[in-house]
């Protein structure tokens, strides 16, 4: 029955496969990697770019800096924001929500530009009450202690005091939901609760590993444990 409802976007809402991994690998090309694996390509749904570049490929500082600028390209300016759909069912979630008087929120690693964008794309703006995701500027950066998922989700909460809500409200009262383990994590570093769907990106055996709260396969499974 929690109040504060903080929406992951790839993979939760969006179906965004096709335009990330195309502008992914695109954008590795311009440092000597021609990325042709669809599983790998699919890793960078959802996390930071800089963290998995990092992770996957041990790049340097400078390498990441060309990846992402050149993903971006793609992304942006070339058609890559646009190869996306939303999931089956999740609009009817999102409507159930608001009209349950529940507070929505968007709470992307994605830059919020493209967040902004993408959730306008779908018609489901008026759903949200905050819609946030990192500052692009965050994709260059070496990490500095926090996960970027964390530090969104303390954005809405910052967002959300402004608008009168105290922050042991929020904190006792929000959940957030994601198909990955950056989602799950950022929620347990920021002390709320956590809700997994395993339709997204990422597995129900990562979810479970990173200690979701809970987990759905469907969309439409989220209502009952939200009590829509």
């Amino acid at each position: 029955m929690k109040k504060f409802l903080l929406f992951d976007l790839d993979g939760t809402i969006s179906e965004s496969a096709p335009g990330i991994m195309k502008s992914m690998a695109y954008g590795l090309t311009f440092v000597g990697i021609h990325e042709t694996d669809e599983k790998v390509l699919k890793t960078f749904i959802g996390p930071p770019l800089n963290v998995r570049l990092r992770e996957l490929y041990h790049l340097s500082e400078e390498d990441i800096a060309t990846a992402v600028t050149h993903f971006r390209d793609m992304y942006e300016n070339k058609g890559g924001l646009l190869l996306c759909s939303t999931y089956e069912g999740i609009g009817e979630v999102l409507r159930r929500a608001k009209e349950e008087g529940r507070i929505l929120a968007v709470a992307s690693s994605k830059p919020e530009p493209f967040v902004k964008k993408i959730i306008e794309m779908f018609s489901f703006t008026d759903y949200f009450t905050i819609i946030c995701g990192s500052n692009p500027e965050d994709e260059l950066k070496a990490p500095d202690g926090h996960s970027q998922k964390a530090r969104t989700i303390l954005k809405v909460f910052s967002l959300l005091e402004e608008k009168g809500f105290s922050k042991e409200t929020l904190l006792k009262e929000s959940v957030m939901i994601g198909d990955t383990h950056y989602d799950i994590e950022g929620a347990k570093e920021t002390g709320i609760a956590s809700l997994g769907v395993t339709y997204g990106y990422g597995t129900r055996e990562e979810l479970e590993k990173a200690g979701a709260d809970e987990i759905v396969d469907k969309p439409g499974e989220i209502s009952g444990v939200l009590k829509l």
